[in-house]
């Protein structure tokens, strides 16, 4: 019985120390991503934190984390901003914009398949 509960808790130790393994990655990935996403930051310091996450790995994140959280939300957030900017442009570009949305969308008017008040907001949600 006592060989039986052993085997237990090293399965669940091993399920844990992976557990921590992948959360350890997970942050450090987001570090280094955060590091060459910021601009203000220059070359030299961006080598300096990626050296100190080498040689003291845990307390160097710690630290970043701690000093640096708060922007790394900021600068995530206006990438993905950009991101999603660019790619609506990039549907508007292919959809003919404005102008070819408002067409498509009086092309279903007139076809009867939506009613004025659907033609209204999708007519509203073009112009916006």
């Amino acid at each position: 019985m006592s060989d039986f509960l052993g085997h237990i808790w090293d399965f669940l130790w091993m399920f844990f120390t992976i557990f921590v393994f992948f959360a350890w990655l997970m942050a450090l990935f987001s570090i280094i991503g955060d590091l060459f996403r910021d601009r203000a930051l220059s070359g030299w310091a961006k080598a300096v934190w990626l050296l100190f996450l080498i040689f003291v790995p845990f307390l160097t994140a710690l630290v970043y984390l701690i000093a640096r959280g708060s922007g790394m939300a900021e600068r995530a957030s206006s990438q993905a901003r950009a991101r999603k900017n660019a790619t609506d442009d990039d549907i508007r570009s292919v959809s003919g914009g404005a102008a070819g949305e408002i067409a498509q969308a009086k092309a279903l008017l007139d076809a009867g398949t939506i009613s004025q008040a659907e033609f209204d907001t999708l007519k509203a949600r073009a112009l916006a």
